[in-house]
């Protein structure tokens, strides 16, 4: 289960609605809703929590590119909202970085290499861990943007240290817990 709200700060304090994210496949339809919670351009907070198991914060501000933060990307990786956080750029990959899946024969060995030599790999290898493939690219732990938030009261510290019911932790730091609170 996850949910998921937009706060949108304007000149009376912050706006809360919740969101409905099964119609968004992108970070970029992400930041549309987003910025049409907000005609005057001012900044959005997308807020989404799946199961406390992690959360992410995207901030908008205006036109500018959305700002990322996720708090376990492993966790996030697995989930299909997680997935549109985590971007080729967040993550440091380059975009056309070749899945794993993508470059094995389905012999299970790479274009051109015999077993052998696949063997003696996989024993460098630590447990678990896929050659050249998205289990690299996505690490435990968050990534992002930390200071994401600096600004408006919640500082890295405090936003690494978050765990459980973070988006309402956010919002009370924020002063926008009562409005939160009616969309939840």
């Amino acid at each position: 289960m996850y949910f998921a709200a937009l706060l949108a700060r304007t000149e009376d304090g912050w706006e809360a609605s919740d969101t409905e994210l099964d119609d968004v496949e992108t970070l970029s339809d992400l930041a549309d809703l987003a910025r049409e919670a907000s005609p005057d351009e001012d900044t959005v907070l997308v807020l989404i929590e799946q199961e406390d198991s992690w959360f992410g914060v995207v901030r908008i501000d205006g036109e500018e590119d959305p700002r990322i933060y996720v708090s376990d990307a492993a966790a996030a990786a697995r989930s299909s909202y997680g997935e549109i956080l985590l971007t080729d750029e967040l993550l440091g990959r380059d975009p056309g970085d070749e899945d794993v899946l993508d470059v094995l024969d389905l012999d299970g060995t790479e274009d051109g290499e015999t077993e052998s030599e696949n063997e003696s790999e996989d024993d460098e290898e630590p447990a678990g861990a896929v050659s050249g493939g998205s289990a690299e690219a996505v690490p435990q732990g968050p990534v992002g943007d930390a200071g994401i938030l600096d600004d408006l009261g919640v500082g890295e510290k405090e936003l690494r240290a978050l765990s459980g019911d973070a988006v309402t932790e956010i919002a009370e730091a924020l002063g926008a817990s009562e409005v939160l609170e009616t969309v939840r």
